[in-house]
């Protein structure tokens, strides 16, 4: 089973015992690597548990958005699309993601099972990694857009 969207605070509400062998595609884990884990540290912290996918996307295009802010010296919003498309992701969510004309960010995806109780260390342990998709598989070719930004 694998369902269309779950995040590890979802795994945490059903348990591990009821959600063990489920597969979901992720674009972030709080425990994937040390990027992932330092944001994490600092997001539980404050939260008291930590980030799900979403939340850590949110934060990471906020960031992205301040810094071409910052490097266009202005808030007009062509100068600083340009700049966000211009500049490459490399933060705890992804590393050498990019914004495409059609406004889509591409960077890799992850297949994870869901552990079963026995192999969890503790709360919040719940993911194994059993794939990385490169975003260049992971998301629907340029060429294949139908958006109206992509020039044909």
């Amino acid at each position: 089973v694998s369902p269309l969207l779950a995040f590890v605070t979802d795994i945490d509400s059903i348990g591990l015992e009821t959600a063990q062998g489920l597969l979901l595609a992720e674009a972030f884990y709080w425990d994937l690597n040390d990027d992932t884990r330092a944001f994490s540290k600092r997001f539980t912290e404050r939260m008291k548990r930590p980030p799900t996918s979403a939340q850590a996307g949110v934060y990471s295009s906020i960031t992205h958005y301040l810094k071409a802010v910052k490097a266009a010296g202005t808030t007009d919003a062509a100068t600083v699309i340009k700049v966000m498309k211009e500049t490459p992701i490399n933060d705890f969510f992804a590393k050498g993601g990019k914004i495409r004309e059609d406004g889509r960010m591409i960077h890799d995806m992850y297949l994870f099972e869901v552990k079963k109780p026995a192999e969890s260390k503790g709360r919040w342990d719940a993911y194994k990694l059993l794939a990385t998709v490169p975003g260049s598989e992971a998301f629907q070719p340029l060429e294949q857009s139908r958006c109206s930004l992509v020039k044909k």
